[in-house]
């Protein structure tokens, strides 16, 4: 390890602390210290992003580490952060910071799990914030036709709800609500499949209905899952060369 007495001095006197500093001398010389406090001379000094390049799909978020425009000759690592958030980040540098290029944040529809809605309001989310299928279709029927009178408690059985429904012209009919019911809200990046998971859904007076998470947000480890499939796919030439890395 090539050391000077200058560089020494210099660290000394700043009071730097083994792993967080990178000093340049005077002469233009850059020095570095590890997190084992020693101190070595660093050729070039790489010129570090100030911040991520922000992205809102995963499409594009390949379409960049593909075009190679930065980094090129760099092992990168892509870091599945959680459903919405993945990253594309450098090496660790000596200083113990690691660069970060890139950020996918998914867009995602809010919606008030957990909270009593109105039908109408519940209705236009059912059809515009979930993937269609099967039990959407059931909620969508009762929430569609539910009748203006009381929703029924004495048939109420702590799980499933009887609740009175138009049914034609002049003619109601009591029906039980299903329970649990199984539905995919748009959650993540919609390049992949939404996770599917259980719900409780509930109804009261108003009418005013609600549905509540009821698989222990197992659905993320799912959400993150799809990611990586997809990423490993689009990004498989990346992988094989050991250009990219996928960390979930």
């Amino acid at each position: 390890m090539d050391l000077t007495v200058a560089a020494i001095d210099r660290l000394a006197a700043l009071g730097v602390r083994p792993d967080e500093r990178i000093v340049e001398l005077d002469d233009g010389r850059i020095f570095g210290v590890d997190q084992e406090g020693n101190v070595s001379e660093i050729r070039e000094r790489a010129i570090v992003a100030k911040s991520a390049l922000e992205i809102n799909t995963l499409s594009g978020f390949v379409n960049y580490i593909k075009s190679g425009i930065e980094r090129k000759d760099t092992s990168l690592l892509v870091h599945i952060k959680n459903e919405t958030t993945v990253y594309l980040r450098g090496p660790l540098e000596i200083d113990g910071n690691r660069e970060s290029l890139a950020v996918a944040q998914a867009i995602v529809p809010d919606f008030g799990f957990g909270y009593f809605h109105d039908m109408e309001s519940f209705n236009i989310a059912l059809q515009s914030k979930f993937v269609p299928n099967d039990h959407r279709a059931i909620l969508l029927q009762v929430v569609g036709n539910v009748s203006e009178d009381n929703i029924r408690q004495t048939g109420d059985d702590g799980v499933s709800q009887a609740v009175t429904i138009n049914q034609g012209i002049a003619t109601k009919a009591d029906v039980r609500v299903p329970n649990p019911v199984d539905l995919a809200p748009y959650r993540t990046f919609l390049e992949v499949e939404q996770p599917e998971s259980q719900f409780i859904f509930r109804m009261k007076d108003g009418p005013r209905g609600a549905i509540f998470e009821a698989d222990g947000g197992a659905w993320r480890n799912q959400a993150i899952v799809n990611i990586r499939e997809y990423l490993k796919d689009q990004l498989a030439e990346e992988i094989e060369s050991g250009r990219i890395t996928i960390i979930a």
